[in-house]
């Protein structure tokens, strides 16, 4: 068992869990199909939260109460939240330019941008695993986040598998919109990809983001897996965009939706914690404890509160070896064929592919 779902509170759980994955698909539909969708979901919601974020740093910085009680103050604040939600709808306004064919997004040059804004968006995650690891080697250490994760190999491994899956990204010009203009599709990007990513992304989400890996290790990447696969092929990339970004938007002015409170004391029926907290929220209230209580300051570590961490090892290494089995395959192919796995389509024998292909304009 990865995650700690059984007991009283097992079925909140699970009916939040399956909460979220429905939005998620429904609010993908809606940002997609049209663009006055993407509009709202893209442009005028940024807008609106953006400065809201801007009224909260000024409100700390002058020390209004109502900005330094704030959730995302306390909770959201750190560097990879604000990043990973900006780079998140970077990619959707450029998905958008591709598929509307809007300025640059009709030009040639600018069909590596998909890639370009993926890969940033993996970097930002892999800079958060070797912080992890620098950070709190076999021990725990407090995010600036106010969470409580543990470091080590773990870390390290799913570092390297999501360098590695940077460059199982094929095809990186060949992206295009769809017959309909409701996608941006990018057929070389199949199944294959998507199960790579998807192992290496939750094992990521399970070292770093562990109070929230209920929801944005299992259903934020099941809502665009399932849309790719079931009515959306070539369309995966936009919709784990559309998803990412919407999902960091809400995580971010609710982010007590998916955690505990700092100190640990109050716990919401839905809220999930992972394996790696051996007595759940009696293990954080222990680290603050032993850490000198919520005055506890970001980069304290512990290493006398036990730590459960066999599934952080097991699932980072899963991630390593199915992003070097793919790499491998990938460069096994191209050479097979003659080809720059980078210019030229991979996966041209899959039906995945060719499904995909059918769709483009």
């Amino acid at each position: 068992m990865l995650f700690q779902v059984y007991g009283a509170h097992a079925l909140p759980q699970w009916l939040a869990l399956i909460g979220v994955l429905i939005g998620l698909i429904l609010l993908n539909e809606f940002a997609r199909k049209t663009k006055f969708g993407g509009a709202v979901m893209f442009f005028a919601v940024p807008l609106a939260l953006t400065a809201y974020f801007v009224a909260i740093a000024i409100g700390v910085r002058t020390g209004a109460a109502w900005a330094l009680e704030n959730q995302t103050h306390i909770y959201m604040n750190g560097w990879f939240h604000y990043a990973k939600l900006y780079a998140a709808l970077t990619g959707c306004i450029g998905f958008m330019m591709i598929k509307y064919g809007w300025g640059i997004g009709k030009e040639h040059w600018f069909k590596p941008f998909p890639f370009i804004i993926v890969a940033i968006n993996i970097l930002i995650a892999v800079v958060s695993d070797f912080e992890s690891a620098v950070m709190g080697w076999n021990k725990w250490w407090l995010s600036s986040e106010g969470v409580w994760l543990y470091g080590g190999w773990h870390n390290v491994m799913n570092g390297v598998a999501g360098l590695l899956n940077i460059f199982c990204m094929t095809a990186w010009w060949s992206v295009y919109s769809s017959k309909d203009k409701t996608d941006m599709l990018w057929p070389d990007m199949t199944w294959v990809y998507i199960v790579v990513y998807d192992v290496w992304n939750f094992a990521y989400t399970y070292n770093c983001l562990p109070t929230h890996a209920w929801f944005c290790g299992i259903a934020l990447l099941a809502a665009p897996t399932i849309a790719a696969l079931l009515w959306n092929r070539g369309g995966w990339i936009q919709n784990r965009a559309n998803t990412l970004a919407i999902w960091c938007m809400f995580a971010q002015v609710f982010p007590l939706f998916q955690e505990t409170f700092k100190d640990g004391r109050q716990w919401f029926d839905w809220a999930v914690l992972p394996v790696q907290y051996p007595e759940g929220v009696a293990t954080i209230q222990k680290l603050y404890e032993v850490a000198g209580g919520e005055a506890a300051a970001v980069g304290t570590t512990v290493d006398s509160v036990a730590a459960n961490p066999t599934a952080l090892t097991i699932i980072s290494a899963l991630a390593l070896l199915v992003n070097v089995i793919a790499l491998g395959y990938i460069i096994y192919v191209s050479c097979k064929r003659h080809i720059n796995p980078y210019k030229q389509d991979v996966f041209v024998d899959q039906k995945y592919y060719k499904d995909a292909a059918a769709r483009i304009a």
